[in-house]
């Protein structure tokens, strides 16, 4: 018995059209969609603030305007955590959709996530909860199950459960439908979308993926017949990196251990997931908290030519007297330019200012006033990238963690009964496992100088204000190298960023994978704009370009 289970969304603007590609391209049971991140969460926090009615995802309710005849006529649920911050808001809306068009549709929400309240000062507070919601709301005959803040994986392990008929003590299968779901979670990255080795395939429109999942907690990971991208243990290896860290994968049903998973290639566009195993999950629930903190403005200067270190410092000099009170000033110059350049931007540098303070015009009128002042009096070639605003709001995210048990879990059905979603039965705190073993070294031999992403591919993302950046090697003979060459101290060396903070190295030999963790790197989390690349998307990027000593024997 396979239950398959299809993403039409990895986030809140992904393709419109997926929802209809995914429902009219190939047999599915299931259709997700995900459309939270941390910074959706401020985002919906401050629709919110203008409308009380807001606060979900708009575009879902556009989709489902066009779709929900097709997944109705085809037998297709849709699970959703488009809800938002305003679940209950969207599930009426659904329903008021569903009564224009004339169609019999069932639809339930989840909630619970909800903490706002208890957590003054924050613009949105929300808990992480699982899969079992959704169970209960599907197993109780709805058609759309629309949530708040889930899990992502939850948009798996929630209908798998109801479908297979899991208990929460069935750890090893819901860490097999974690994976399934974290694989699944950011749609076209598990096609080739943003895909180191994007080469390999056409990734011009890839398609999104689909999930068959089988009852020991085991799947393939697919896509839709004649769809774009494609789908080989690389693709699956970078996405079940993205976003995580060390062997344990906690989750509110589950932990799931990455250190078990096996992948093998199981036809074109077919990977195949199993044994995966699974824990208890941890007693505690994490909780997002989104706040506003503060303003922002930032000036770009363009340096071109000659000089570039001196002009640097003379506009630093000259913007000094107006940045003296603003609580967060930071400059950083990037040196793109090139000598005896062919080009006028490729003999040019930018010189970033960022600025943020509790004080608008702090960083706002007080900021571009002294910027556009120095057109005409400041280093030869002045200009700007773009004239600084006024200064905009930004956010922080910081995350804290409360008991299952104090949590509300509960799924509010299609005839407004609501069903209480008890805490898991048992919890396992969460520790660190014993460094695998690692395999014998390469032996010695000729070595070229040339980048690390010749022989590895490498993920990164954000997760609050850490990133991660996952790295892999497509060859055993290739592994045996990065297991030992690319240490902390190695990934320090190529990542300068990383040489004053904390470093975490997991190692994942299943996968042929390390793992590192780089602690505070994104600051106050993506909404903050901290760095040149907030959320740390091209940090794997940046690594695989770096030179080290290559064996000759992988090129």
């Amino acid at each position: 018995m396979t239950l398959r289970i299809g993403n039409a969304s990895g986030f809140y603007g992904d393709r419109f059209d997926a929802m209809r590609e995914m429902l009219t391209g190939g047999e599915l049971d299931v259709l997700t969609g995900d459309y939270l991140a941390e910074l959706t969460m401020l985002i919906l926090g401050r629709d919110r603030l203008k409308d009380p009615t807001a606060g979900y995802a708009r575009t879902f309710l556009r989709q489902l305007e066009d779709c929900l005849g097709l997944a109705h006529e085809r037998g297709v649920k849709v699970v959703t955590n488009a809800g938002g911050l305003n679940p209950a808001g969207l599930a009426h809306a659904v329903r008021q959709l569903a009564d224009r068009l004339g169609i019999p549709v069932r639809v339930a929400q989840v909630a619970g996530d909800d903490l706002t309240a208890a957590y003054p000062g924050s613009l949105a507070a929300h808990a992480y909860l699982g899969g079992f919601g959704i169970a209960e709301c599907l197993r109780a005959g709805a058609d759309v199950v629309v949530t708040g803040r889930v899990t992502d994986a939850a948009l798996v392990t929630g209908p798998a459960a109801a479908h297979f008929g899991w208990a929460p003590q069935d750890h090893d299968r819901l860490a097999g439908a974690v994976v399934a779901g974290h694989v699944l979670e950011c749609g076209a990255q598990a096609t080739g979308g943003n895909y180191a080795f994007f080469r390999d395939g056409d990734v011009r429109r890839p398609g999104f993926p689909l999930a068959e999942l089988h009852e020991d907690g085991s799947c393939v990971i697919t896509k839709h017949p004649g769809t774009g991208g494609f789908v080989d243990v690389g693709t699956v290896t970078a996405q079940l990196l993205y976003e995580t860290a060390g062997a344990r994968y906690p989750g509110p049903d589950v932990t799931a251990r990455l250190d078990t998973v096996r992948l093998r290639q199981d036809g074109p566009d077919r990977v195949r997931i199993e044994g995966v195993r699974g824990e208890a999950p941890p007693p505690t629930l994490k909780v997002g908290l989104n706040r506003l903190g503060g303003f922002r403005n930032e000036v770009v200067f363009v340096l071109t030519g000659l000089d570039i270190e001196a002009k640097a410092a003379l506009v630093r000099e000259q913007m000094e007297p107006a940045l003296g009170d603003v609580a967060d000033v930071r400059w950083e110059l990037a040196r793109t330019d090139r000598p005896d350049a062919p080009g006028e931007e490729l003999a040019s540098a930018s010189l970033r200012l960022v600025v943020r303070d509790p004080d608008q015009e702090a960083v706002g009128r007080a900021l571009s006033g002294a910027a556009v002042e120095l057109a005409l009096a400041s280093y030869p070639g002045f200009h700007v990238a773009a004239p600084p605003g006024k200064g905009s709001p930004y956010g922080v995210f910081e995350e804290v963690y409360v008991p299952q048990g104090d949590v509300g879990h509960g799924a509010v059905l299609h005839d407004g009964d609501r069903v209480p979603v008890p805490p898991p039965p048992g919890t396992l705190v969460l520790d660190d496992v014993p460094e695998p073993a690692l395999p014998e070294p390469l032996p010695p031999g000729p070595v070229t100088r040339a980048p690390l992403g010749l022989v590895a591919g490498a993920r990164s993302g954000d997760k609050g204000g850490d990133a991660n950046v996952g790295v892999w090697a497509r060859t055993d003979d290739a592994w045996r190298w990065l297991a030992h060459e690319l240490t902390v101290d190695r990934f320090r060396e190529l990542i300068p960023e990383s040489r004053e903070l904390t470093v975490v190295r997991h190692a994942l030999p299943n996968l042929r994978a390390l793992n590192f963790v780089v602690e505070g790197i994104l600051g106050a989390g993506v909404a903050a704009q901290h760095r040149f690349d907030p959320q740390a998307k091209a940090l794997g990027e940046w690594l695989r370009s770096r030179h080290l000593d290559l064996p000759e024997a992988l090129l």
